[in-house]
């Protein structure tokens, strides 16, 4: 079977039983109003609960709905990779299963694809149902990496847009294991602008970003983007011996020219302590860059596929190549 649709609309998923017929209504009503052929490319990223086989069922029923199963759990980036490496439409929209991102603004997307542009991403205005320590830390994340990195990321933006399909063609090229893709969308250029909107409260389940999570997140942006950090230590490094230096010469005239000097170890171990406290943070900087090498080095694939719904023959490959 064959089909040329115009928008691939990719939706990953983790655990996402509650809310996925949900989502699929709405995304359908908001998609069959276009009047043009789409596609729903839903990617399960190693869900324990039956999100894989509710759309299974959807498969069944509705032409229009494929399925990516993964083998196991990948990550949110690695899914939403994978929803564009099989993804046939001329439109590339990527968006979550959780609703917090309105399918009724992607009409307004299209229409900015159409002037066009070949990157919209939505701008979120306001979130709803994050708590204040959430939002907080997300509007501190964003500055500094836009801080950090020559690549200009918008901020308050997430991975909910549309990207063209030569702009899907270039990201597939682009084989780097710790993805950060909103950030790499901004790497390989082309026309991009955004629409505006106000995000959600979750429309059911629990948030699949916990703090540790997020924290493992922001690593991979920052370090998929800048090595900044690295000349932070070089910089730290040099005031911190510059200090240290200076703090000798004091000991020493206070040694050799006064009697205020005082035998003691308090300040000798505080001392101690807070400069290896500084190398051991450096070097943890390092080992972070250095295990983004080693993970590069082993050249696994990024994903493994168990199984595929709703598929013809894909362009150029077969079902078992990943």
């Amino acid at each position: 079977m064959s089909y040329e649709p115009n928008y691939s609309v990719v939706v990953p998923m983790y655990n996402e039983e509650e809310v996925i017929l949900r989502t699929y209504r709405r995304l359908k009503g908001v998609m069959d109003g276009t009047g043009e052929p789409y596609e729903f490319v839903f990617v399960n990223d190693g869900s324990r609960d039956r999100s894989a086989e509710i759309v299974k069922e959807l498969c069944q029923t509705d032409p229009n709905v494929r399925l990516i199963d993964f083998s196991r759990n990948f990550g949110h980036q690695v899914a939403i990779s994978a929803g564009m490496d099989y993804a046939q439409g001329k439109a590339v929209i990527v968006i979550d299963a959780d609703l917090q991102d309105p399918p009724e603004v992607i009409p307004d997307m299209i229409r900015k694809w159409k002037e066009g542009y070949d990157v919209i991403y939505g701008k979120r205005l306001k979130r709803k149902g994050e708590t204040v320590f959430k939002k907080t830390t997300a509007l501190m994340f964003y500055r500094l990496l836009r801080s950090l990195t020559s690549v200009d990321i918008p901020v308050d933006t997430g991975d909910f847009r549309l990207i063209d399909r030569k702009v899907c063609d270039a990201l597939s090229g682009l084989k780097e294991k710790n993805r950060f893709i909103r950030g790499m969308v901004s790497w390989v250029g082309f026309n991009q602008t955004s629409v505006e909107y106000v995000r959600e409260e979750r429309a059911a389940g629990e948030t699949k970003y916990p703090l540790k999570k997020m924290i493992r997140f922001a690593l991979d942006a920052i370090t998929s983007f800048s090595y900044k950090p690295l000349k932070l230590a070089t910089y730290i490094g040099f005031v911190l011996s510059l200090s240290s230096f200076l703090y000798l010469l004091i000991v020493l005239y206070q040694k050799l020219f006064t009697n205020s000097t005082e035998p003691g170890w308090a300040s000798i171990i505080a001392i101690n302590l807070f400069f290896n406290g500084i190398v051991l943070l450096m070097l943890g900087v390092i080992g972070e860059y250095i295990g983004r090498i080693y993970d590069e080095s082993k050249n696994r694939p990024l994903y493994i596929v168990k199984e595929t719904k709703g598929f013809g023959t894909k362009k150029g490959s077969t079902e078992d190549d990943r």
